[in-house]
Formats: structure tokens, sequence, C-alpha cells
């Protein structure tokens, strides 16, 4: 079936249009990123500098196959160039103070479902308490502390204004996925720092790196994600509204450590070498409802970066790596299933807090009611459709009912996942 091409993933306001129209577009240069890092950080040494393989290999894919807009380019030479500068100023910070990387990171629980089957809802939930510390969007923006008296202030003002920016030139993006300045992100965005995450995938066309990045052993990656996340836990402030000091504004340092990407099912077996006793929580829902939705939050997301939006492309590229992804944590499952607890996305909306107080046993972490108490106030903070419905069919995608069951019956069969009906989320 071919996909429904009426819908404009590139219609932008008119500035943006106007930038992509004006605007120069060079190639990125490897050589030049470092460069400018250097001088932007006013720092040399990366440290080991085994990242920059896989940055090379990324700026290569861009430059020879993702077609980006003016405006595309100049947002990832500035991610690129931003995240050097990270790693050289957290290399500086490691160096001056190494009891950072002694931190004790506590439980290690780790969301790790597909894409549009509530992980959203469930990563809010357990980062509602203090103690179980997760990235909040401004501190994966910016993990390192400024140099200086404006900070956090001053991060937390970068991604204020990294979120308007996007809500100005995507709107629609947001009644999908919600990037919101004070609440819990990925930390797929601290293995964007090592340049070997699924992000660029999600919103580029970048064939070449994909494929390579499926050949390669993450371990260094994860090993430098466990490091920012003992950076966070080193620093004041933890699942407080933006605010530093946490919850109830003490510096008490969070017990424990939460993860969230749907990235993290390709990579559980590594995950565990990192983080030997983590809780791998894997949420299912109807293939139906998911499917669809995530490959119109992919080509939204790529009609930011390039005007040429391959549709069919993309459903075929992530129905394949959502099977991928699948038979990868099975595979690790299958060997130990002990660090596995499944979420099914009807029961977590039926009994959230039933579900919750599951995923804490497992984890052999108290609960009681102040983290009831912290999860009920989060809900009442939840607003569905707060920034608008999405709005998708089947056929945008090239997709039809019948053909996803035949794809997913092996799926829905071994997870007891229940129909839920429509196509809208």
């Amino acid at each position: 079936m071919s996909p429904d091409t009426s819908i404009n993933y590139t219609d932008h306001p008119l500035p943006v249009r106007l930038f992509n129209a004006l605007a120069p577009a060079p190639k990125l240069k490897v050589g030049k990123l470092l460069r400018k890092a250097k001088r932007r950080a006013g720092l040399d040494d990366f440290g080991d500098e085994w990242f920059v393989e896989p940055l090379s290999v990324l700026v290569e894919s861009i430059n020879t196959e993702a077609n980006l807009s003016a405006l595309g380019r100049a947002i990832m030479h500035k991610r690129l160039v931003d995240a050097l500068v990270t790693r050289l100023r957290a290399e500086d910070l490691f160096k001056k103070h190494p009891e950072i990387l002694e931190i004790d990171l506590g439980h290690v629980f780790v969301i790790a479902g597909l894409q549009r089957t509530g992980t959203t809802l469930l990563h809010r939930l357990l980062a509602s308490n203090p103690d179980i510390r997760a990235p909040l969007s401004w501190e994966a923006l910016s993990p390192v502390p400024l140099p200086s008296k404006d900070d956090p202030e001053g991060r937390i003002k970068q991604a204020k204004m990294a979120e308007r920016g996007l809500k100005f030139i995507s709107p629609t993006f947001f009644s999908i996925h919600p990037v919101e300045w004070d609440m819990p992100e990925e930390d797929i965005l601290f293995l964007d720092l090592s340049f070997m995450s699924q992000s660029a995938e999600a919103t580029m066309h970048v064939p070449t790196y994909a494929k390579w990045l499926e050949g390669q052993d993450s371990t260094p990656a994860y090993a430098y994600l466990k490091k920012m996340m003992q950076l966070l836990h080193w620093q004041p402030g933890g699942q407080s509204g933006g605010q530093p000091g946490g919850q109830s504004g003490e510096d008490t340092p969070a017990k424990h450590t939460l993860l969230k990407s749907p990235h993290h099912m390709e990579y559980i077996d590594t995950i565990l070498k990192v983080f030997p006793d983590a809780s791998i929580i894997q949420t299912h829902r109807d293939p139906q409802k998911t499917m669809a939705s995530f490959v119109s939050m992919v080509c939204h997301g790529a009609g930011v970066f390039s005007n040429e939006v391959d549709v069919m492309g993309y459903s075929i590229q992530w129905q394949r790596k959502v099977h991928r992804l699948i038979d990868r944590s099975i595979d690790v499952r299958v060997q130990d299933p002990a660090p596995f607890i499944d979420i099914n996305y009807a029961d977590l909306v039926a009994d959230p807090i039933g579900q919750l107080r599951r995923i804490y046993d497992h984890g052999h972490v108290p609960f009681n009611e102040h983290t009831v108490t912290l999860a009920n106030n989060l809900l009442t903070r939840q607003v569905q459709h707060k920034y608008g419905r999405h709005y998708y069919q089947l056929k945008d995608f090239g997709m039809d009912a019948a053909q996803l069951e035949s794809d997913f019956a092996l799926y829905r069969e071994t997870f007891n996942i229940p129909f839920e009906g429509g196509h809208g989320l």
C-alpha cells in the first residue's frame, strides 16, 4: 500500500522558509567541529578520543545522504559542537573531581519499551519520587554545570529557548511528543554525546550511519552514559519541576537512577554489563495503535531537518527497526528473564499506582504512602492532549491493519497484548 502523501511535514512558518531558501548550508567537517568546540570551551583535552570514529561516520552520512535544509544543517552543527563542548567540560570536571566517578547510582531502573506504549507516563511517575534520579530536559541538554554564577539558571534558560524554538518551527510536534524543559527527558541525549544513538536515524535519512551503528559494540557509549548519570547525582537537584534542590527544596542526593528510551531495547545485554543489577521495564501496547503513531512522529521530526521527507522510506525502515528491537530484547530475556518486568499499557492506564508498586517491588525499593502521594500529584498534572490531539491513519504510512496484525502476531501473543480498536492517540 502506498502512503497518503497529503500530509505536509515541512509546512513551516515564513521565517523558517525564508531561512531555508536564503541561508547557506555548507557541509559539516569533523576537524572544524572539534576546533570550534575547543575554542568555545577554552579546553583541549577530550580524554579518550574513541568517539571521533562514530562522529566521523555520522558526519559523512549527513553530508552525503541526509539532504538537510539550511536550518537542519545549522541545528545539527550546533548539536554536534554542543556535544563536543560538553565532553570537554565534563572531562575537565572529572579530572578536578575524581570522586564523581565513584558515586553509587543505587538501583537502576531502565524503561526499555517500544515507542508510544506509555513510556512517557511511566517515566514521569517513577521520576516523581526525588529518590529516583532521571535527567530533566534542561539537564539532558546541558549536563555539565556552567563555569559561572549563572548556574543552573543559565542552563534552564537555554532549555526554555530550545522548547520555544521547537514549538515555533514545528508546533504540531508537541501534540505527538511534548519536549518540556522542566520534565524528565530521555537519557538517549547522553548517548548522543558519544554519537552512538538512534536519534540520528529518527530525525534524518542516514542509512549508512544507521547500518554501521547496528554493527558496533555500544559499551563505551553506555559507560559514558553512566558517567553522565554520576555527574547528575553529584549535582544538587532532582525531580523538582526544573528547580534545583530536589522535590522539597533539599539538596539530598537521590538514591536510585532512572533511564528511559526505546533505543535501550537493542542494547539490553550492554546495559546489563554496565548496570548489572538493573530492572528492565518493558511496556507493551497494541501495535495497531503504536506503529503508525511512531512513524508519524519520525516524519514530523524529519520535517524540521529536511525539506524532503520520504514517508514510505521511514515507514519501512522503522517497521524493520521495531522488529529488531523486539527480537534483540527477547534474545536477552531468553538467556535470563530475571531482570525483566512487563507493563501492559492497558494495565498502566487502569491502575498506574498498582503498576508502579510492581516496579518498586522488582527493584526492592521501598514503596510507601509518600510515594503514592507523589505519583498521584503527578497524575493530576498530566493533561492528555495538552498540546492538541495527534491525528493519523495507517494509510498515511502505507500500512493496513491486516499487515500489521500479521507482522506483530507473535509479539502480541508473547506478551498477551489486548486489542484497543481505532488508530488515533
